[in-house]
């Protein structure tokens, strides 16, 4: 075997490696992932221009003349494109720069394979489908809800067929090493699994690249997005506001349906579920739980006037008048007399007389 061939191969083994123990990390935004995601991107890279001086795939060949090993290198631009999806970026417009080129490594994927005449004849009929409108692309394109349920069922049990076939070849390793149509199957299987997996990338890609198409633009250079005192959206200087399109994800300015009629979206939105509230509603009693405590309750009461006070035992118990108050002492001689007047007035049963016989 060649030197140039040995390091294609060093190069590409070094690549997957990278790949793997990214799959195993549980934290995309870290930058430890993002360093080792890098340094993937660029071994990829490498390895790819290696395969393109030296020619290792030409429209004058055909698949049969590949060899068995050299097949693997045809998956580079898929695993470019997978990982230069991940790269992080806080900016709208790097991200939108980032989809576009992992769907140009897409392109070059199937467009290396369809010259090769490796793509099923439904993965050819997408392929045409996805060059004839590539903004809107869809795997169901129909939209008869029940051919759309047999089309998915059927690519996905194709998918799980695959991935069957591939963990079978690769917990046999003896097999590859003793036959070589053994490794021809597992790389072309792989290669099979990569096309199933690149038009559902394509589709998600087609339906992200439309939503950040409906991003607001971003404010100029040196303006703020809101104003310090915040009184442009409709807040008053203490930050407060009774307006509700501020809190959707700052879409000030947007109006209209969020959904088309096909069900595309047709602006940004934010979707807010209940899922949070749900979870503390699960441990919680079953019966209402007392927001006072009963002495708070009967000052409540005793404040809104609902309490009357006075009556029982201790309403026969009555003060010593003070003798040295004069004031209250004529008061109550007044009282003892007008209530004296009022039953010599109105002696006992003259109030009823309809009845009398």
């Amino acid at each position: 075997m060649s030197s140039e061939d040995q390091s294609i191969r060093g190069l590409f083994s070094k690549a997957e490696s990278l790949r793997e123990e990214l799959a195993y990390s549980y934290e995309p935004n870290s930058p430890t992932y993002q360093e080792n995601l890098e340094k993937a991107i660029a071994t990829y890279v490498q390895c790819l221009k290696k395969a393109e001086d030296f020619s290792l795939f030409s429209p004058n060949e055909t698949l049969e003349d590949i060899t068995s090993s050299d097949i693997q290198y045809m998956s580079i631009n898929y695993h470019l494109a997978e990982l230069i999806q991940k790269v992080f970026t806080p900016d709208v417009s790097d991200r939108k720069a980032q989809l576009l080129q992992s769907r140009a490594r897409y392109e070059l994927f199937l467009k290396l394979l369809d010259s090769y005449d490796m793509l099923s004849k439904s993965d050819a009929k997408l392929l045409e489908a996805y060059n004839e409108d590539k903004q809107n692309f869809s795997t169901v394109s129909t939209t008869d809800a029940a051919a759309r349920r047999d089309i998915k069922i059927k690519r996905f049990r194709e998918e799980k067929e695959l991935k069957q076939k591939l963990q079978h070849l690769k917990q046999n390793p003896k097999l590859a090493e003793q036959d070589d149509q053994v490794v021809r199957d597992l790389n072309l299987t792989n290669i099979a699994f990569m096309v199933h997996q690149t038009f559902q990338s394509l589709e998600s890609l087609a339906q992200e690249l439309h939503i950040i198409s409906l991003a607001p633009p971003a404010p100029p250079a040196g303006q703020h997005a809101r104003p310090q005192d915040g009184r442009e959206d409709g807040r008053d200087k203490d930050g407060y506001s009774e307006r509700l399109d501020g809190q959707l994800g700052g879409l000030r300015g947007y109006s209209g349906p969020i959904l088309s009629s096909d069900g595309k979206p047709m602006r940004p939105f934010t979707l807010l579920d209940t899922r949070q509230t749900l979870t503390k509603n699960v441990f919680r009693p079953d019966h209402s739980l007392p927001t006072m405590t009963i002495d708070e309750y009967l000052e409540e009461e005793k404040r809104r006037g609902g309490i009357i006070e006075g009556g029982g035992p201790q309403s026969e118990i009555r003060e010593e008048p003070n003798e040295d108050d004069l004031d209250a002492a004529d008061a109550e001689t007044m009282k003892a007399r007008a209530w004296d007047e009022y039953v010599e007035e109105n002696p006992k049963g003259s109030g009823n007389t309809l009845n009398r016989g």
